[in-house]
């Protein structure tokens, strides 16, 4: 696997324990956390400014699915690997 691959996958699930923290903390909640990673989920797929392949929007996009599933599995109670989110995200799209 590419370094930078990795790098992002660190980052993403750095992420997403932040997001965990801040709903602990009180300052949002997974409800508040869903909806601004939405809104950059659909800005992400509505931007026309860039003239973006199918493939690349998707890999912009992943990192956005990945918090947002992560988001819902942190609501049950749940935690996966990455590679269960990344499986989940191939399922879906």
């Amino acid at each position: 696997m590419n370094t930078a691959n990795l790098q992002l996958e660190g980052l993403i699930m750095a992420i997403a324990s932040i997001t965990d923290a801040i709903v602990e903390k009180g300052l949002l909640t997974h409800e508040e956390l869903d909806v601004a990673l939405s809104k950059a989920r659909k800005s992400v797929e509505e931007n026309n400014g860039h003239d973006l392949s199918d493939a690349n929007r998707a890999a912009t996009l992943f990192p956005l699915r990945v918090l947002l599933l992560a988001n819902q599995a942190s609501q049950k109670g749940e935690r996966l690997t990455f590679s269960d989110y990344a499986k989940l995200v191939g399922k879906l799209t």
